[in-house]
């Protein structure tokens, strides 16, 4: 018996910056709280195979798991979760807000 159909969201890499993005209504957003939540599974493909056709635009597009709570998609797995908060390597895009400094 297959696995139900959960919610997930069109997410790809932006290609000159690199950055995470997901599908929105009106395009791409590097933000996931504005990504469309996909429950249906053939919308669910039909929108992958037309953002995997934006090849002058994003690199590495594929459908993850998505939970909503509140009317916002949140991550399921960790892996998400890592890219939703931006670059790892140095504090910069989505990871820029002030710090305080630790001693």
């Amino acid at each position: 018996m297959p696995k139900p159909f959960t919610p997930k969201v069109v997410t790809a890499n932006a290609l000159l910056e690199g950055d995470v993005i997901y599908l929105s209504a009106d395009g791409w957003t590097r933000d996931l709280s504005q990504a469309d939540v996909l429950t249906d599974e053939a919308d669910a493909d039909l929108r992958l195979i037309e953002a995997s056709a934006q090849v002058d635009t994003v690199v590495g597009v594929y459908l993850a798991d998505v939970d909503v709570q509140d009317g916002v998609p949140v991550p399921v797995h960790f892996r998400e979760a890592f890219r939703a908060k931006g670059p790892s390597n140095y504090i910069h895009g989505k990871q820029e807000a002030p710090q305080q400094e630790q001693l």
